[in-house]
């Protein structure tokens, strides 16, 4: 029994006298940080760069746009003369106006301007008559056979370069815009003096190769 018992203390003694080495650590690795040692590093936040603001030069202010101002048209002023002067142009600018200027020309180009006029006048007090006649320029023109120059439905051409033109265009602007009375007031017809169509009709005026009655 001693033998057996002796060698199992004999290994007991060699395995407490053997020790193990340390791991080595190369001169190359950065130590470890212990557990209780202070906090780990904070980054720092970028601040940032300041605003460099440059002070105006001068205390005032720019001045302001002038506001614009609405243009309003003087009204056309003078006589029957000047008047077509101011108001001369190729294109009436509506329908109505379109119209109106057509049967000044077609029925009036080679008179005086106060017959152009008492023309453009008649057209307009039929569109005014309150239902004896049409209540439009252009309904008037086409009314039937009351105008021989209109055929159908349709105005015929006019020459817009040409003065006469332009001069029928200045008549019914100063006819729709009332800023001429007539030498004939109120008339509703007028015939050439070529002609006697033996009408029962009140005679207010004779103006160039026209008379005219209401």
């Amino acid at each position: 029994m001693l033998p057996p018992l002796r060698s199992a203390l004999l290994v007991f003694a060699a395995l407490g006298s053997s020790s193990v080495a340390p791991a080595q650590v190369g001169p190359s690795a950065e130590p470890l940080i212990p557990v209780a040692s202070s906090s780990l590093p904070v980054a720092e936040t970028p601040q940032p760069l300041p605003v460099e603001v440059t002070a105006p030069q001068s205390d005032e202010l720019a001045p302001l746009p002038a506001p614009v101002q609405n243009s309003v048209q003087a009204r056309p002023s003078g006589d029957l003369a000047a008047l077509v002067a101011q108001l001369r142009s190729s294109e009436p600018g509506s329908r109505e106006l379109e119209c109106l200027a057509v049967g000044i020309y077609f029925e009036s180009k080679s008179e005086p301007l106060a017959g152009q006029l008492a023309v453009g006048e008649v057209i307009a007090n039929r569109a005014d008559s309150h239902g004896r006649f049409p209540s439009s320029y252009c309904g008037v023109l086409f009314q039937r056979s009351q105008f021989s120059f209109v055929r159908g439905h349709s105005l015929p051409s006019v020459p817009r370069a040409s003065r006469q033109w332009q001069t029928a265009v200045a008549i019914a602007k100063i006819v729709d815009q009332d800023l001429k009375d007539s030498a004939a007031p109120q008339a509703l017809f007028f015939h050439a003096r070529r002609v006697s169509p033996g009408w029962k009709l009140k005679r207010v005026a004779s103006i160039g190769n026209h008379i005219f009655y209401r």
